[in-house]
């Protein structure tokens, strides 16, 4: 039996503790400064009230103050804070960690420095530890399609747990897998999170071809906007699979689960989805964040952060001004407020015809 602590109860890092719990671990599950009803629910009556799942009995609740017994002994540690939250998470845990206890994360996104230079947030996790914490302590990434509901329902789920240790990726890997919850494993750790945050950020830009759709009267028809989404969906792609190389991951990890398969799941839903749907039918981005009720919108704050970069990557010499045109074109919908307007011509290297027949070609 394993001990495992995990910061934040958000659906998918609390979802996470089924498969735990299955496999007979001890799971202590610490809720941050905002999550203090969701443990006094979970204490009450072990249900997670957004997941609306009954957690397994063996799976503790304790509030944030209590963090230091619920830490105390733990093996693995799970950050389950987004992307908004990583360096809190990280300032918490410089003074929780047990010594030596395998760390994995969960969070998508990249941060990027005053010169453009995008961090993966594993990094950015560890910045407040010591030395010697960042020597003691090794870090993973969950990646992949995984939608909380699911997991929790123990419907079949594949997922890669990313990391620069293949040994701890293997601890951890048959720690958390069941036969519905299963496991891969890549060293490819910087590939993988600028899969899992590039992902959120074209799967909001699928969501634009519904919204496209009913602006023009077309959504009670039978012809949909399926090829629209499948040209957005394979744009992304080839960007994600360049901003792989770019930033020194191998591009083939965007053609598997990390990549393609996390950016499908999220691309059939979620939030992202929503706000490019209000987006294709004419809405500013602050207006759609509105009418959803500002929800935390990782996709939203990820095309912010990289398409805010890529001119910095430009003057630096690592991308060309022609590189990742739907990107940009999300960071002017939503940064600038430029209306849809797909840069259909400058998609797959440019304009129909004047392209060779296999993919677009990546930096690699």
């Amino acid at each position: 039996m394993t001990r495992v602590a995990i910061l934040g109860t958000g659906q998918t890092c609390t979802a996470l503790s089924v498969p735990l719990a299955d496999n007979g671990h001890d799971v202590r599950l610490v809720g941050t400064h905002l999550d203090r009803e969701i443990i006094d629910s979970i204490k009450a009556s072990s249900v997670h009230p957004d997941l609306d799942e009954q957690l397994p009995m063996s799976v503790t609740a304790y509030q944030l103050e209590e963090a230091p017994e619920a830490f105390a002994g733990a093996e693995i540690v799970l950050s389950g804070v987004n992307s908004f939250g990583v360096r809190w998470a990280g300032e918490r845990l410089a003074g929780l960690l047990p010594d030596r206890a395998l760390v994995i994360a969960i969070a998508k996104g990249l941060e990027a420095a005053a010169d453009g230079e995008l961090r993966i947030l594993t990094d950015v996790l560890r910045e407040s530890w010591s030395g010697s914490q960042r020597d003691r302590h090794s870090v993973s990434a969950i990646t992949g399609p995984m939608i909380a509901s699911e997991l929790a329902a123990r419907r079949e789920t594949c997922v890669v747990f990313a990391g620069r240790d293949q040994a701890a990726l293997d601890y951890l890997a048959s720690t958390f897998g069941t036969d519905a919850y299963r496991v891969w494993t890549s060293t490819d750790l910087v590939g993988c999170e600028v899969c899992a945050a590039l992902k959120n950020c074209y799967a909001l830009g699928v969501g634009l071809a519904e919204g496209v759709l009913q602006a023009r009267g077309g959504s009670d028809r039978p012809d949909r906007m399926h090829n629209y989404e499948a040209a957005l969906f394979a744009q992304g792609a080839a960007e994600m699979r360049q901003m792989v190389a770019v930033l020194g991951g191998d591009s083939e990890t965007a053609g598997w689960l990390p990549g393609v398969g996390d950016m499908y799941v999220t691309s059939t839903g979620g939030r992202s989805v929503r706000v490019g749907r209000l987006l294709g039918g004419g809405a500013r981005f602050e207006e759609a964040s509105e009418r959803l009720g500002h929800p935390t919108l990782e996709g939203a704050a990820a095309i912010r952060e990289i398409g805010g970069a890529l001119p910095k990557l430009v003057r630096r010499g690592m991308v060309s001004p022609e590189d990742f045109p739907l990107l940009r074109h999300l960071y002017e919908v939503i940064e600038l407020d430029v209306p849809v307007d797909v840069p259909w011509s400058s998609f797959f290297g440019g304009e129909p015809g004047h392209r060779r027949t296999t993919a677009h070609a990546s930096s690699d």
